[in-house]
């Protein structure tokens, strides 16, 4: 693990590796496509991830031990939800 790698720099490794691939790869693969390569790219790096980890969730007094399952987790602090679609859509924006 690559202690000395903060969350923004982790973001811009992240986002230079999908820019790279989505240059070579192009658009309309499935998710899981894009996944592995991502992971391949940061591990080769030397970038501890974590793919399809499931993640609890406490609410109240209860317990989902698996709340949700993150595509890919880098450094223990970064979580990438991966989306691969056709066309962006309203919902997709920002808008705060």
């Amino acid at each position: 693990m690559n202690n000395l790698l903060d969350e923004n720099k982790l973001s811009e490794i992240i986002i230079g590796k999908c820019i790279k691939i989505h240059s070579k790869l192009g658009p309309g693969l499935f998710e899981s496509v894009y996944e592995t390569v991502l992971f391949y790219e940061l591990a080769k790096d030397s970038i501890y991830c974590e793919r399809q980890k499931p993640i609890s969730v406490h609410y109240d007094n209860i317990k989902i031990d698996i709340g949700f399952i993150a595509d890919i987790i880098v450094e223990n602090k970064v979580i990438l939800e991966l989306k691969s679609i056709e066309n962006i859509l309203n919902v997709h924006k920002n808008n705060c």
